[in-house]
């Protein structure tokens, strides 16, 4: 747009906006003949999250913004884009794809590759909005390897990444790398920052990821997660009950909650793994509450405390054993097994308290050996 002509847009600008956003167009103005390009930023900024703004800023944005672009904060410059980018008209999304594209090819700089990113994962967003799954996968393919070669970067950039990455996995039914980047995106951002029905629906696909992941057995990092808390007083807080009751391996709360698993497809489609999967939590809770010492337990013993049937417990011990979650071995003649190890995971207040009487019994256990010594020492004993 020619330079001249800009004080004109801006005034008709000005006038087509409601009264209460008019004062930014005098301070466009302002800052733009002062080539305060830092100030103009923040302001344009802070026009563009005006809801009201919406219908006006893909006009601002190409007539005005664009002339000055090169001389601004490139990461700046994408987010302004990306705030039109929904303006775009076309109801196929051709016209935003193109414009995300010209856009990611414009700060395609050694010195921007920051803002690079930013914009390489919207495109890659659109494309997964086409189901274009391979494109997409290959542009956050080069993006991670970009944002690895970064020292620091700014969270927002890192926040997109996992963000889109996420959205990929999950449209792929990838469990296990959806709720890996889900949580990742979320330790980027500020929770407050998002809607309360955002927050609701990103801790039910979680909670769904990890029951149904065959590759998920430990929860911890979820249930530790605020987001958790976002299920309270919806019509799914049975969920967080269900992943607690996974957690200390409770078949009798499943059993409970069994009813609510048709409620979602996915895990109507796993309900035999998510039994699997309970009876596996029970076996490694039934191990974890011994002491050390005392690990070697016949199979019909694992039955009566995991309420597994007995004919399913062989299998249950091997697959823990396949799966890391246990270690140790199985005499099948004489129907044992001896666990020297189990996988750590994040306990209860139930599970804290039992490990306090277990300390409390160790520490008992200490005292009458260091009284037996010193009974036994006499006079050779030193304390």
């Amino acid at each position: 747009m020619d330079v001249d002509t800009i004080p004109d847009f801006l005034a008709e600008q000005r006038d087509a906006v409601p009264d209460d956003l008019q004062h930014y167009f005098l301070s466009f103005e302002d800052f733009w003949e002062r080539k305060l390009w830092h100030q103009l930023t923040n302001t344009l900024l802070d026009l563009f999250q005006e809801p009201e703004s919406k219908p006006q800023r893909l006009d601002i944005y190409r007539k005005f913004v664009l002339s000055f672009a090169d001389k601004i904060n490139q990461l700046h410059l994408v987010t302004l884009a990306l705030a039109c980018a929904g303006c775009c008209k076309e109801p196929d999304d051709k016209e935003r794809l193109t414009f995300l594209e010209t856009l990611k090819e414009q700060v395609n700089k050694p010195a921007s590759q920051d803002a690079y990113v930013y914009a390489s994962c919207s495109v890659a967003k659109a494309r997964l909005g086409a189901g274009n799954f391979e494109e997409a996968r290959k542009i956050l393919d080069e993006s991670e390897r970009i944002l690895d070669n970064f020292d620091s970067v700014e969270n927002i950039v890192h926040a997109w990444f996992y963000r889109v990455n996420a959205e990929y996995h999950q449209a792929k039914l990838e469990f296990a790398p959806y709720y890996k980047s889900a949580l990742l995106y979320l330790a980027c951002i500020d929770l407050d920052d998002l809607a309360k029905q955002e927050r609701a629906r990103i801790a039910y696909d979680l909670s769904i990821a990890a029951l149904v992941s065959d590759s998920i057995y430990n929860f911890g990092e979820l249930l530790l997660h605020p987001i958790l808390e976002s299920l309270g007083n919806t019509p799914h807080a049975w969920l967080c009950d269900l992943l607690f009751a996974f957690n200390r391996g409770d078949l009798a709360a499943y059993d409970v909650l069994a009813g609510n698993i048709s409620k979602n497809r996915l895990l109507e489609e796993h309900k035999f793994f998510l039994y699997e999967k309970i009876s596996l939590s029970a076996l490694t809770e039934t191990v974890f509450r011994r002491p050390p010492h005392d690990r070697t337990m016949s199979f019909s013993a694992i039955s009566q405390e995991t309420k597994v049937r007995p004919d399913e417990i062989e299998h249950l011990i091997m697959k823990a054993l396949s799966l890391g979650l246990l270690r140790g071995s199985i005499d099948e003649v004489s129907e044992l097994a001896r666990i020297n190890w189990v996988q750590p995971k994040v306990l209860d207040m139930k599970q804290i308290d039992s490990m306090r009487l277990r300390l409390k019994e160790w520490d008992s256990g200490v005292n009458q050996l260091g009284h037996w010594i010193e009974g036994v020492g006499k006079d050779v004993w030193a304390a």
